[in-house]
């Protein structure tokens, strides 16, 4: 699923200034524990979470997730922002809680698994 529809699916609000034109995940990771971001999450993913801090910018680098999509309408820093930008990560934000917005990527194709 491309980034632009997992956006409007969630009703997200880009934060980064990057392009999300042609960035396609095809698995997702809800987590605020970045342990458990690195145990459980596949490359080419979006990650779901309420921590708001530039260690999950680094997890996401690391992981090769190539967005985050912060919960609960919690936003990102400017200096989050501009790491992200440097390193080519989106950033989302919704207001919806993490259950529903990993539920309704669920219920769209985005699984764990990447299947």
């Amino acid at each position: 699923m491309k980034i632009s529809e997992v956006a409007q699916l969630i009703k997200a609000s880009v934060c980064t200034n990057n392009s999300v034109e042609g960035i396609e995940v095809v698995s997702a990771c809800s987590a605020d524990l970045m342990s458990d971001v690195m145990a459980f999450s596949k490359s080419n993913a979006l990650l779901l979470t309420g921590l708001v801090n530039p260690q999950v910018i680094r997890t996401a680098e690391m992981m090769d997730i190539r967005a985050v999509v912060f919960v609960r309408g919690k936003k990102p820093t400017e200096a989050m922002i501009e790491m992200a930008d440097d390193k080519s990560i989106v950033l989302l934000t919704t207001d919806y809680p993490m259950f529903v917005a990993s539920g309704l990527l669920y219920e769209n194709g985005i699984h764990g698994r990447g299947e």
